[in-house]
């Protein structure tokens, strides 16, 4: 007659023990399961940090600085798309540079800075797949957030100060897009975008 396979077992444990501790231990397990069940735990992954592309024209060099600070401190990584001196330069082009990693993916979101923020909120906006909003408070960050799911913000470094503007990131990286009636129209602004990418009008 075969042996049961849990008798085997439970006879192999004995002889470990007896072997180990010189006597014959009072009680084994009846049943104890086999050694190929038991699984090790995966070992846990380490959080991927966030990758924030941040740029400015001369007017807010010192600011960007600031921010970078705030965002490292808040465990972003951060691309740097420049300027870093005050010599004057054209803001499109750094708010295109920052626009394009936020659609290529290679950003979660982007933020630039320039005088008043609006220029660079419009030249963001002319990029595919951007939803830039210039903030200039606490409300307006959230609900650019919660109801736009803005993507890139702009900021004005000679309208707030750099207090203002790091509540301002803060409120605009922690808020969460509301979803719900927001997402129908946010995806009618990305229609409208499609269109005229199509045809032209």
């Amino acid at each position: 007659m075969a042996s049961n396979p849990e008798d085997e077992i439970h006879r192999i444990v004995e002889r470990v023990i007896t072997r180990t501790l010189g006597a014959k231990p009072a009680s084994v397990p009846a049943s104890v399961p086999p050694v190929s069940e038991a699984k090790p735990a995966p070992a846990p992954q380490p959080p991927q940090k966030k990758i924030v592309a941040i740029g400015t024209d001369h007017g807010g060099v010192d600011l960007k600085e600031a921010l970078k600070a705030t965002l490292s401190e808040l465990d972003y990584e951060v691309i740097d798309c420049g300027t870093n001196t005050k010599e004057s330069v054209d803001y499109p082009d750094f708010a295109a540079a920052v626009a394009r990693l936020v659609a290529q993916g290679k950003a979660w979101r982007g933020v630039m800075i320039d005088g008043a923020g609006i220029g660079s909120c419009m030249a963001a906006n002319k990029i595919d797949g951007v939803r830039a909003a210039m903030c200039y408070d606490y409300a307006t960050a959230a609900n650019s957030r919660e109801h736009n799911d803005a993507n890139v913000l702009t900021l004005g470094a000679g309208l707030i100060g750099v207090n203002q503007a790091k509540l301002i990131l803060k409120t605009w990286l922690a808020t969460e897009f509301g979803g719900g009636r927001h997402a129908g129209r946010v995806n009618k602004i990305m229609a409208l975008e499609s269109a005229v990418s199509k045809d032209g009008k």
